[in-house]
């Protein structure tokens, strides 16, 4: 049995709707109530994240200059630091949330996604 079931196609589906989300959930939730930093961080990674998309060597990319495997390390890190944001910037409740329930999101759309070599098995 494949644990991988998240093709390169469609993991930049997920990229351009987290995205977007980023951009758009600290606005619509009422995020920075404890640090304002807690909006734009999520804002600046959504940017982020639509540019990376862009560059990223999948279907959906427009450049295609990202190798696959690069594009996932760099979702691990976000990961990684979304799960350490709150504890370093003091975030509590609501934005402390966000942060890492989009880590715990992030982590396992990586561990869930294949490389167009892995799905060719």
């Amino acid at each position: 049995m494949k644990f991988r079931c998240i093709s390169p196609t469609l993991h930049g589906v997920a990229d351009y709707s987290a995205g977007i989300g980023l951009i758009l959930a600290p606005f619509l939730l009422g995020l920075g109530g404890v640090n304002n930093l807690a909006v734009w961080i999520s804002v600046i990674t959504g940017t982020t994240v639509l540019v990376v998309s862009a560059l990223t060597d999948y279907k959906l990319g427009a450049l295609r200059t990202i190798p696959f495997q690069g594009h996932l390390a760099i979702d691990l890190t976000v990961a990684i630091a979304f799960m350490a944001i709150p504890f370093l910037l003091g975030f509590k409740g609501l934005d402390a949330h966000y942060y890492w329930i989009n880590a715990a999101v992030v982590f396992t759309v990586v561990s869930l996604s294949a490389t167009k070599e892995e799905l060719k098995q």
